[in-house]
């Protein structure tokens, strides 16, 4: 009889269950009392009764992101504790662009090979991520998948759920000529344009992730690795404040110019003021290693901005001191007649 096996086709069913082992308390630790299963359940099941006590006609919002190849900075690295903090991130702010508060967070990791402590360490980020924002991390997938990934590499993918009242969905809808656009910083490529600034760092200028270049604060490796920003507080600040919100725009892939445009009303444009926000060090070394024409850089990094919030023009001394204890803000364009694009000046 042929002694063939599960493990010796690649998939290594005990190195699974070790990864659950090493993660199930971490990830009950992000448990509210909402959450009716535990680890190991087939489905998730999440109690709304308390959480929709104080909405009239709820709405479900949720979405689904990944950190796309940023996981191979971490595998050059070594070090995967924060990519979990990308996802979550990722996540969270494509619903808070709606209005929504982020309730539950389910994710999947695939990989080649699956490394128990690897799997550990992506956890780990995630539920940092998680208490942070008050969300609970109720279920997820780890799939060992030989064949369909490179040797050491990962895959993340991260669903988020989250609930408005229905008459505060941000839509978009009432922004009009004359609206200011206030940017929120980011702290670098939070989790797009990797492919291309990888092209540029290590094929291009032929650096390693421990070098370091003049005007970055840290090695190449560890400034592209720099954790998403979670803009949950900074925005729950705002919608709690007295100033309406009329527009949220999660600055992702495709950059300022691709992103804005999805928030705004036929007949709209944003026109940007490029030089009205300090730029990051890592924007302007990509650009120069690579000699990457200005256009493209705006439709593949954030440079620089990480939200985008439009404001009526008569809340444009107020927003600052509101948003002071959480990080800086800047008002880097206006609204006026057009046809869905953002204008650079």
């Amino acid at each position: 009889m042929s002694n063939v096996s599960y493990k010796g086709a690649g998939v290594n069913i005990e190195a699974g269950n070790e990864a659950v082992d090493l993660i199930k308390e971490k990830v009950k630790s992000t448990f509210t009392e909402n959450v009716l299963t535990g680890i190991g359940s087939f489905g998730s099941l999440f109690n709304l009764k308390k959480v929709l006590k104080g909405y009239n006609d709820p709405v479900l919002v949720q979405s689904i992101d990944g950190v796309g190849t940023k996981t191979i900075i971490a595998r050059k690295l070594q070090k995967y504790d924060t990519i979990g903090i990308d996802l979550l991130s990722a996540c969270v702010n494509d619903i808070l662009v709606m209005g929504a508060k982020p309730l539950t967070f389910l994710d999947y990791i695939a990989n080649e090979k699956l490394h128990p402590a690897i799997v550990e360490e992506m956890i780990a980020g995630m539920v940092k991520g998680c208490q942070e924002t008050g969300v609970a991390l109720v279920g997820g997938e780890t799939a060992e998948m030989p064949d369909t990934y490179l040797k050491g590499e990962h895959d993340l993918v991260g669903i988020i759920t989250g609930v408005v009242e229905k008459n505060k969905i941000i839509t978009g809808e009432n922004i009009q000529p004359g609206d200011i656009v206030v940017g929120l910083p980011s702290n670098g490529l939070h989790t797009n344009g990797y492919s291309l600034a990888r092209k540029v760092f290590f094929d291009i200028g032929n650096y390693n992730v421990d070098d370091e270049i003049k005007g970055l604060k840290k090695s190449v490796g560890l400034t592209l690795l720099e954790p998403h920003i979670n803009y949950t507080k900074h925005v729950f600040t705002l919608l709690n404040s007295n100033i309406i919100v009329k527009g949220l725009a999660h600055i992702t892939g495709g950059g300022l110019l691709e992103n804005i445009p999805r928030i705004l009303p036929n007949g709209l444009s944003v026109i940007i003021k490029k030089k009205s926000w300090p730029s990051l060090p890592v924007f302007s070394c990509i650009q120069s290693i690579g000699g990457i024409k200005e256009k493209e850089m705006f439709r593949t990094f954030n440079m620089g901005i990480g939200m985008v919030i439009v404001l009526d023009k008569k809340h444009a001394q107020n927003v600052k001191p509101i948003l002071e204890k959480h990080c800086s803000s800047y008002e880097i364009g206006h609204v006026a007649k057009g046809n869905k694009t953002v204008q650079l000046t």
